[in-house]
């Protein structure tokens, strides 16, 4: 895990890729939970008999629980020290760019795209990239913003 010493460092790394997360598998089961939590049921992520004879042949993971694994990867790729107040700020852009089959190992990889001082604090743009192995195009790609205070 790289430690990122307070905005300063965070702004010399703009353009810089700081790294990748832990492979992590979705099954069926963490599929099923993330429904139960969000009340979103759809046929394409838990119904797996309806699902295999379906376009993807499997059940889909949630395109936001995929998103949902963004501080779980963050959280194993870096931390931000020096600074007294880190809030999830929001989201510029989000893509999901194609399904996550049930079983997918995913991973997220994360880059510092820019900084933006302001009057409330420092917003930092991350982009993370979210990953199918084996796959060529990614599950998931998201600017997330960070708002640092020193």
């Amino acid at each position: 895990m790289r430690t990122l010493n307070g905005i300063d460092e965070i702004t010399s790394l703009v353009g810089t890729e700081l790294g990748s997360s832990e492979w992590t598998t979705i099954d069926q089961d963490a599929i099923n939970t993330f429904a139960d939590v969000t009340d979103d049921h759809q046929w394409i992520h838990i119904d797996e008999q309806r699902a295999a004879e379906g376009p993807y042949g499997s059940t889909i993971v949630h395109g936001f629980f995929t998103l949902s694994l963004i501080p779980k990867f963050s959280a194993e790729i870096f931390t931000i020290e020096g600074v007294s107040i880190r809030v999830n700020y929001g989201l510029n852009k989000v893509r999901f760019a194609q399904p996550v089959p049930v079983g997918s190992r995913l991973r997220g990889t994360v880059s510092v795209n820019e900084v933006i001082p302001g009057d409330k604090g420092t917003q930092v743009i991350l982009k993370h990239v979210i990953e199918i192995e084996g796959e060529e195009r990614p599950a998931c790609i998201a600017e997330v913003v960070t708002l640092l205070v020193e």
